[in-house]
């Protein structure tokens, strides 16, 4: 949906991943970000970068958003993610640390 109003780095950031940008990928986190997929966390670049070669960046994925909501810095957006590991309805909360993602939380949507 265009009409989705998806702020800033939010915005960005998932262009980057649906263009499979590994390294933009990167950039977008806190040198200290993490990544919490289904309770399963990784903090710090080189932990998020082996997750992401294998489930997320690696297995070409593209997210669809389809909701967007805001809370403080905490923004979530849930939309279809197709993936050659996952697949479905999903629900990315992202904490915004200036203009840096400290904290991904990949849960079902």
């Amino acid at each position: 949906m265009s009409d989705l109003q998806i702020p800033e780095p939010i915005a960005s950031f998932i262009d980057t991943v649906n263009a499979h940008d590994d390294q933009g990928f990167l950039d977008a986190f806190a040198v200290d970000g993490t990544v919490d997929d289904w309770g399963r966390e990784f903090t710090g670049r080189d932990a998020i970068k082996a997750w992401s070669d294998k489930e997320f960046i690696g297995a070409t994925g593209v997210l669809s958003p389809e909701e967007v909501s805001i809370d403080g810095n905490e923004v979530t957006v849930i939309g279809d993610w197709r993936s050659t590991h996952a697949n479905g309805r999903s629900s990315f909360a992202f904490a915004v640390d200036g203009a840096k993602l400290s904290r991904m939380t990949i849960r079902e949507g």
